[in-house]
């Protein structure tokens, strides 16, 4: 048996196949390892900020205390929304924080999880990103030299797709197949004048179009079985989680019981047996 905090599961993929391991403090366990048996998750009420450790009754922003929430840039409406970054304009909660985080190259980039979305993360997040999205396919696009260009870039690409993953459909394993290149070249032709206007303020080098250096990459998920009816398991309402693992996708476990997003419940101490 396992016991501790969770944190999201640690993800790899080799040769596109996706590994899962679940920390809790000082131990792990490939979840792997355990498709097709029956596991168990028994939560124990507390709840302890990820950030300063503090018992709280309330998770906040996956795993902060209220205190924390309020004051870590880590907890800014600018992490949901990077087009609202305000370190230029000097009120950074924590400006040291954000030269190491925000301040440095972006990838902007296309994914297939369940349908074409658009979306944006760090160079050193790839491919967890992508992985905890549950996305099957994912192609880079842009690299843009800071998180607040692209949230720009991003949310000039919302108006003609997603950026959101619809979790349930991810979660029925749609086989669909995406050509992203396509979608790459087609939405490009239809946004240049806005890429163009964003180079033209933020300068040529601020945005580096990948067209001609880039794959597409694939991942494929241990999972033996998909549901065909999602039931979401709520570890406040139901603290003991039990069932077979039928599979991982994103940061789901997919029981026959229902199915839990572990990242949800970052902060919760919990133990793991099997």
């Amino acid at each position: 048996m396992l016991q501790g905090q969770i944190r999201k599961m640690k993800v790899e993929a080799i040769d596109g196949k996706v590994q899962y391991q679940l920390n809790l403090n000082d131990q792990s366990q490939q979840m792997n390892d355990l498709l097709g048996q029956k596991i168990r998750l028994d939560f124990s009420g507390d709840i302890h900020c990820i950030h300063c450790q503090k018992k709280t009754k309330k998770s906040f922003s996956q795993g902060y205390c209220f205190n924390c929430f309020r004051k870590l840039a880590a907890c800014d409406t600018c992490i949901m929304s990077p087009e609202k970054c305000h370190y230029h304009l000097g009120t950074c909660r924590e400006p040291e924080w954000a030269e190491q985080f925000c301040m440095q190259s972006h990838y902007v980039y296309l994914a297939n999880s369940s349908a074409l979305k658009i979306g944006i993360t760090r160079g050193d997040q790839l491919p967890i990103r992508w992985i905890d999205q549950g996305a099957t396919q994912a192609r880079p696009i842009f690299r843009v030299e800071n998180r607040r260009l692209s949230g720009l870039v991003e949310t000039l690409f919302k108006s003609e797709v997603a950026d959101k993953t619809n979790w349930r459909n991810m979660l029925k394993g749609s086989d669909l197949v995406l050509d992203l290149e396509a979608e790459q070249e087609r939405l490009i032709g239809q946004l240049y004048e806005g890429l163009d206007a964003l180079q033209q303020e933020f300068g040529l080098q601020a945005i580096t179009d990948l067209s001609d250096q880039n794959e597409t990459h694939e991942f494929t998920y241990p999972v033996l079985e998909y549901p065909t009816k999602i039931t979401s398991l709520n570890a406040e309402k139901t603290p003991v989680i039990e069932g077979v693992l039928m599979g991982i996708k994103g940061q789901y476990l997919i029981l026959d019981t229902g199915v839990i997003n572990l990242r949800k419940y970052t902060g919760y101490q919990a133990s793991l047996s099997f």
